[in-house]
């Protein structure tokens, strides 16, 4: 899961922009998608063995990255329903999996659901611009919905990859997971890896994702001393083409570029997608 230790409660180090809180959906479908997307997991669940390592995770068993999944809901609650200020980085179990060993899908399942279901309703509880819980500047509650849903989208196709099921999103939650990576996990690993991204940085250098299937196309520019994100289609040095679902996976390091259309600097492509990891 994506921490964001340095960019609660102020700009990015060394750049001064504020992480942008945007995408396609609605506070109040963020908030639903938690749900939804929690029982669209624990459905591909019955029956698996969650001792199975997770390919795309590979430190991580099934019965582990059910467990991060459900303790990053939880975290999140805790601090809306707290109104707390500050992010308490300290009371994050999503990252304490080692002695989640031997559980049944009936231990965790009900679980899971609790977890996403409290989120959803604190999140509904409360005022989406109140200053709790507070990332980058940006009120916490709009930013949690986002980065939850999503988390959660992320994860539940690391469930059914495993397992062998076949995995679906809605197009409309597919261009919102998109719009948040470029929003938050982008900016993120340039603040967090500053030595590992600095040679993307450079005259020329720009990032165009085209979604064939849907309106979703954005240009990442890469010219100057950060990234800029601008919707829209330009001639860049690079472009990476194919159906939303599958740039988002290829982003989020889930799927190489083969089978999907590139056009240009391959190599630009292939040190970026390296580069900018979650």
């Amino acid at each position: 899961m994506l921490r964001f230790g340095t960019l609660a409660g102020g700009p990015l180090p060394g750049t001064g922009q504020r992480p942008y809180v945007g995408g396609m959906l609605n506070y109040e479908r963020r908030c639903a998608e938690i749900i939804n997307q929690t029982s669209l997991l624990v459905s591909s669940l019955d029956g698996a063995d969650l001792s199975i390592q997770v390919p795309s995770i590979p430190d991580w068993t099934l019965n582990q990255l059910v467990r991060h999944v459900g303790h990053a809901h939880r975290w999140a609650d805790l601090m809306i329903r707290e109104k707390v200020r500050e992010i308490p980085y300290d009371r994050n179990g999503a990252q304490q999996l080692a002695s989640y060993v031997g559980e049944k899908a009936s231990d965790v399942v009900p679980w899971l659901l609790e977890g996403a279901s409290s989120l959803a309703e604190a999140l509904s509880e409360v005022d989406p611009d109140e200053m709790i819980a507070v990332i980058g500047g940006h009120p916490g509650p709009r930013v949690w919905s986002w980065r939850m849903a999503h988390e959660t989208v992320i994860h539940r196709w690391d469930v059914v990859n495993t397992l062998g099921v076949p995995f679906e999103l809605d197009p409309e939650v597919t261009r919102d997971t998109l719009a948040e990576w470029t929003a938050l996990a982008l900016p993120y690993a340039f603040m967090r890896w500053p030595a590992e991204t600095a040679p993307l940085l450079g005259p020329g250098r720009t990032v165009h994702l085209h979604a064939t299937d849907v309106d979703a196309e954005l240009v990442i520019d890469l010219t100057g001393s950060r990234p800029v994100v601008r919707k829209g289609h330009e001639k860049a040095a690079v472009a990476l083409r194919g159906p939303v679902v599958e740039l988002v996976l290829a982003v989020y390091r889930r799927r190489p570029v083969d089978g999907l259309e590139v056009f240009g600097d391959s190599e630009l492509l292939d040190l970026f997608l390296d580069r900018v990891r979650f």
